[in-house]
């Protein structure tokens, strides 16, 4: 098959072997971390009663995992990719089993709740410094195991993998918070992680393509910031999403509008922290067979500002099924938007600096999740639960305007 069949064949990277063992152990891997994820918010706010709570959880994600990323990136460039990426994957188990323990009868009988806030907030620290290296190491994977002409092909079934991953987990999530309770969903995670490295352990060694002591740290850190920088359409991608992410993160406070607005069980709660990734599924897998060929930086922009337009109609709703559409509107607009990017990425980024590139997009998108998440939890407390969700949404436009007029590259980019 020549290079013009690959690009044309949506099947033309599942073809590779390794590529589904990867694919197939970041399923496993992803579903796991968002049942926690889901889980986590669920617990900190019963516990507390306070949405700030939330906000903390994603500051203490937040802080690591952006502090640690430019470092990240020099790492993963000099390191043997595989090796990198099972270390992070096994610190991950450790912190499972941490929060297995917190959440045990021993633990709920000797400590207070206090003492369990200021544990769980001390692992999700843990989980932001692993998260730092293991993130972007995923994406290196990638570009490192298929030829640059399936490339884009690869990277919509990697997005789409992740997103599958994620609807499964927080569904699933909350539908097991139900029936067994928060240890016994932490028992699930735990299996979960453990097969995903039976799937990882096949992959084959990366090594570096950078060498050791080929420039000093600091030179070659500067060195992936300033390529992101002089790259307009890099940048212009990433400074998008990574204010919408900010402002327009609602899933956040999901748990909130459960409990005090929506009135509705765990289980609509696993539905609904799940419906923006179930719409981002569901256009994954239509870009899958039909692809964007014209105008990608305009769609970008407008699937954006159509994301910050749902995510005021889910504020203002006090319909489940209404609330559920809407989210799910976003996931949608907002798959677009991580196809898109992550396209923008892999092409344009040399095989040598893909991690401290990587990391750079680790730092401006993935911590800003964290960042928006204590964002929504502080705008929560200052302006009410309702109030902040719109000022969020209403945001997200006013981002995407500022961006039309001063980004021209990004809204005239084609690839």
């Amino acid at each position: 098959m020549d290079n013009a069949e690959q690009k044309n064949n949506p099947y033309a990277a599942i073809a590779i072997p390794e590529f589904r063992n990867l694919l197939i152990g970041r399923f496993f891997f992803i579903m796991g971390l968002r049942m926690i994820s889901t889980l986590l918010n669920w617990w900190i706010f019963h516990l507390t009663s306070t949405p700030l709570a939330i906000g903390i959880i994603g500051l203490s994600e937040f802080l690591p995992a952006f502090g640690f990323a430019l470092y990240a990136g020099y790492i993963i460039d000099i390191s043997e990719k595989r090796k990198l990426l099972l270390t992070g994957v096994y610190l991950y188990l450790a912190t499972s089993l941490i929060f297995l323990f917190l959440s045990s009868s021993i633990t709920t009988t000797h400590l207070t709740k206090s003492w369990i806030v200021l544990c769980i907030y001390i692992t999700v620290f843990l989980t932001g410094i692993i998260r730092a290296f293991t993130g972007p190491t995923f994406n290196v994977m990638l570009a490192n195991i298929v030829p640059k002409s399936v490339l884009q092909n690869a990277t919509t079934w990697n997005q789409g993998t992740w997103l599958a991953a994620s609807v499964t987990g927080h569904a699933v999530s909350g539908l097991l918070i139900a029936y067994i309770d928060i240890t016994g969903t932490l028992i699930v995670v735990t299996g979960l992680i453990t097969f995903a490295l039976f799937f990882l352990l096949k992959l084959k060694k990366k090594p570096p393509l950078n060498q050791k002591g080929e420039k000093k740290t600091w030179d070659s850190v500067v060195e992936g910031i300033k390529f992101v920088f002089k790259t307009k359409e890099i940048l212009g991608a990433l400074s998008l999403d990574l204010f919408a992410v900010l402002f327009g993160g609602a899933v956040a406070m999901i748990p909130v509008f459960t409990t005090l607005i929506l009135h509705i069980s765990v289980i609509k709660y696993g539905w609904l922290n799940a419906a923006s990734d179930i719409g981002s599924v569901c256009i994954i897998i239509l870009l899958t067979f039909l692809p964007l060929k014209t105008k990608q930086g305009k769609k970008l922009l407008f699937a954006v500002a159509g994301f910050g337009t749902c995510i005021i109609v889910f504020a203002l709703s006090r319909n489940f099924w209404l609330s559920f559409a809407a989210l799910m509107l976003s996931g949608m607009l907002d798959g677009i938007s991580v196809v898109v990017r992550g396209t923008i990425m892999q092409l344009k980024t040399p095989d040598n600096m893909r991690g401290r590139v990587l990391s750079v997009n680790s730092m401006f998108i993935n911590s800003s999740n964290e960042l928006g998440q204590f964002e929504s939890g502080i705008a929560a407390q200052l302006m009410g639960n309702i109030a902040s969700v719109i000022f969020g949404g209403s945001m997200t436009l006013l981002v995407v305007i500022i961006t039309w007029f001063k980004a021209p590259a990004l809204r005239k980019m084609e690839y």
